[in-house]
Parts: C-alpha cells; sequence; structure tokens
C-alpha cells in the first residue's frame, strides 16, 4: 500500500523484516521440538539458536539466483549458523513456514483493527448519547419521513460496528491455526508433535487437517470481515455526504482554518474524508473477491494464491486500519447543525406526522383504507397549497368530524413522537 494510506503500526506488520522475523521464529520452534524428539543435538540447537540470524538485502540477492524465497532465507540463515544449519528446515516443506508466519501476521494485523473499531465504537457511543434528543427528520428514497433524532442514526451506526467487531473476532479465531504437516499434508517427514508445540509457541492452534497449504477459506473470511466492516465505513461516510448537500445541511466535516476546499472556488467545503472512505472500500471489496478465487487450487497445492496474496493481505488490512482511524477522526469532530434539522424538518409542513394521524383515525373507528385515503388527500391538499398540515386538518370538517383540536394538536407533539429513544437506547445498550 501506498505510503499515503499508510500508518507505521499497521505498515510495521507487513514489512519484509517482520515476515522473515516469523519465518525464522518457525524455523527455530521446529528445531526445539525435534530436538525434544532427539532428532537435533542439544549442542547443535543451542548453535543455531545463537547464531541464526538473517539480512533482508542478502536474502533478496540469494532469491535472484534461486528465484525461491524461502531457499534464499534458508541459505541466508544458514549462512549464519554455519555447519549446525543441515537441521534446518529438517523435514518440513515451505508452505509450513510460509503459512505459519503469515497466520501470525494476520493475527497481528487483525488485533490492531479490533482497537481501531472499539475506538470508533466508543466514539459513536458519545455522539450518539451527546445527540440523543436532537431532533431530525428520518427520510426514505431520499424523501422526508418521519422525526427521528441524530442520536439514533449513531446508536445504528454503533450496533453495526459491534457485529463487525464480531465478524472480525470471529474471523481472528479462524486464521489463527499453523500447520506443520509436510509437502501434502500427511506428516510423512515430520511428527505431528512439532507442529503443535510450533504452534503453540506462535500463538496458534494446529490445523485439524491440511495439505500441503492452509486452506484459503480461512483468508476469505478474514477479508470478507474486513470487506464488510469497511463497507460500513462507507454506508455511514455516504450519508454524512448527503446531509452535507447544500441544500440539507445538516452536519459537515470539520474544515480546519488553514484547509482548502478547491482551487478555483474559494467557498468550498467538501467532504474529503467521506468521499476518501467510501473510495477505499471499493478496493477491501475488491481484495475480498480476490481472497474468494485464492480458495480454488489445483490439487494439495498451487501457488496462483501466493501472489495474490502479497497484495491483498497487506493492502486490506493496512487499508482497514487507515479508514477506521480516519473515519473517528471525521465523528469526533463532526459538525451537527441542530437548528438546520430542525428547520428542514418544518419544510415539509408537518406532513411528517401523517402516520400518526392515520394511527389516530384507526383508533377512532375508521377502516385503515378509510383513514389512509382521508390523510392522503388532506397531505397533499397542503404540499399544493403551501399550507401547513396542521391547519388543513383543523380547517378539515371530514377529520374534524372525528378528532378534536386538542387531538390534533396532540399528534403533531415531537415529543411524544420520538417516546422510545430512551428505550432504543437501551436495547442498543449505550
Amino acid at each position: 500500500m501506498i505510503p499515503r494510506y499508510s500508518l507505521p503500526r499497521m505498515a510495521n506488520i507487513w514489512s519484509e523484516e517482520n515476515k522473515f522475523r516469523k519465518m525464522l521464529e518457525v524455523e527455530l520452534f521446529a528445531c526445539e521440538a525435534l530436538a525434544k524428539l532427539g532428532k537435533i543435538p542439544k549442542n547443535a540447537l543451542f548453535q543455531i539458536q545463537k547464531r541464526a540470524r538473517f539480512d533482508v538485502e542478502r536474502i533478496k540477492e540469494i532469491e535472484l539466483k534461486t528465484n525461491h524465497d524461502v531457499i534464499a532465507f534458508i541459505k541466508n540463515v544458514s549462512e549464519n549458523i554455519g555447519e549446525d544449519a543441515k537441521y534446518l528446515h529438517m523435514g518440513l516443506t515451505s508452505s509450513d513456514v510460509l503459512d505459519t508466519a503469515l497466520s501470525a501476521q494476520m493475527q497481528e494485523a487483525c488485533d490492531i483493527l479490533i482497537d481501531d473499531m472499539k475506538k470508533v465504537m466508543r466514539i459513536l457511543a458519545g455522539k450518539a448519547r451527546r445527540h440523543k434528543k436532537t431532533v431530525m427528520v428520518g427520510r426514505t428514497h431520499s424523501v422526508h419521513a418521519e422525526p427521528m433524532t441524530f442520536g439514533l442514526k449513531m446508536a445504528l451506526y454503533f450496533d453495526e460496528m459491534r457485529r463487525s467487531l464480531d465478524r472480525l473476532k470471529a474471523a481472528r479465531e479462524t486464521i489463527s491455526v499453523g500447520k506443520i504437516s509436510g509437502a501434502v499434508g500427511t506428516y510423512a517427514n515430520i511428527d505431528p508433535s512439532v507442529e503443535a508445540y510450533t504452534c503453540k509457541k506462535m500463538g496458534l492452534k494446529p490445523a485439524r487437517i491440511s495439505t500441503q497449504v492452509l486452506q484459503r477459506d480461512r483468508h476469505a473470511e478474514f477479508l470478507t470481515a474486513i470487506a464488510i466492516t469497511g463497507t460500513s465505513l462507507e454506508k455511514f461516510s455516504t450519508e454524512f455526504r448527503n446531509l452535507q448537500h447544500t441544500e440539507i445541511g445538516e452536519v459537515e466535516e470539520y474544515f480546519s482554518k488553514t484547509q482548502k476546499g478547491s482551487s478555483a472556488m474559494p467557498h468550498k467545503k467538501n467532504p474529503i474524508l467521506c468521499e476518501r472512505i467510501s473510495g477505499l472500500a471499493r478496493i477491501l471489496r475488491a481484495n475480498a473477491l480476490a481472497s474468494m478465487e485464492d480458495m480454488v487450487l489445483w490439487h494439495e497445492r498451487d501457488i496462483s494464491h501466493s501472489s495474490v496474496e502479497r497484495v491483498i493481505l497487506p493492502d486490506s488490512t493496512i487499508l482497514l486500519d487507515y479508514m477506521l482511524n480516519k473515519f473517528a477522526e471525521l465523528v469526533s469532530n463532526l459538525v451537527v447543525h441542530e437548528e438546520r434539522m430542525l428547520e428542514n424538518l418544518n419544510k415539509s409542513g408537518g406532513v411528517v406526522f401523517s402516520g400518526k394521524l392515520l394511527v389516530a383515525l384507526i383508533e377512532k373507528g375508521l377502516t385503515r383504507n378509510e383513514g389512509y385515503d382521508k390523510v392522503q388527500k388532506a397531505a397533499f391538499q397542503a404540499r399544493q397549497s403551501g399550507r401547513p398540515f396542521k391547519e388543513t386538518l383543523l380547517a378539515d370538517d371530514g377529520i374534524r368530524s372525528i378528532l378534536s383540536e386538542d387531538e390534533i394538536e396532540d399528534i403533531f407533539n415531537v415529543k411524544h413522537q420520538l417516546k422510545n429513544v430512551d428505550r432504543i437506547f437501551r436495547q442498543v445498550g449505550i
């Protein structure tokens, strides 16, 4: 991933240095396990542990000749160990090392994402509480529907992020698996105890069964959880973008004193963070699809997945880390125009209370169809005439013969319309 969208902690996980460090850990733990089985002399193990090290540039130099990164890695480490290097990688195949090391990297990356998501949830919960009673109009099909609060919108996002957190935690469990089972997963040249020992030391579980590789449905689950989370962020950001429309103007991204919106139009304040998040989410979805393509390998393995994963795993985790941190910043600094929300709510002249009116007429004995026709007729008249809906109802003899003036007034009580907000917040756990 380009530096523009990379945060240091996550980027370091996918560095060549960290990759080879994890691979070396796998090799050394396997040697320890083999020593316990009497396959490696204790003195040789001591020398391996003392001298084993690598140099990324040297590995690259060797790979130019071998055209095989694991062999280049082993050769470089062996150069440093000396004679006892003959015990290194004994009974292992390349994917034993690569897949187990990769699982450890994914685990580390997932832990950062989980921390990021918890931070976003805390910020959303705070924003929800702050605007619990901030009244605005709810919209369906982009048209005024009924009154709601901005806090409810934030509580909805909080709850959706909690589901994404659960998915990511489940995916972490799925990917926290290693394998040291040999060329086609039969343990022909390695004892299963080596796998159990190495995986435990790496903080992983041994796969119950594998081929030469861990099965890629695990990786696909991880990247799909990432893509869903990114798409939720896009969904939230798209709503903020819509609410920042000049014609709506209910929220807007924070705009610093030194910030510029347009090179040609000095008046512009653009929702650039929201648009950036929306754009990056597309990459996450594409990468999730690529991870599903990686599930289909020939026979016990091929390496068509390898080149793909070198791109999609670092890119997806780095991008989601960046997106979550930017979204946290976005929500923390979001400017909420409460007065504009009330102004917009009133623009439709009160027709947003039509649902409450319909229920009141049904409770008075009208059929649903009779009540619906009366309310629709009055609402359309109000819109056409530009007269407030309440005034239209008070002047409607048909409605007035069923509902008193006080009953009509009560229908337009916003607080009554939002009486269950507290209950919804309790359900969400905010």
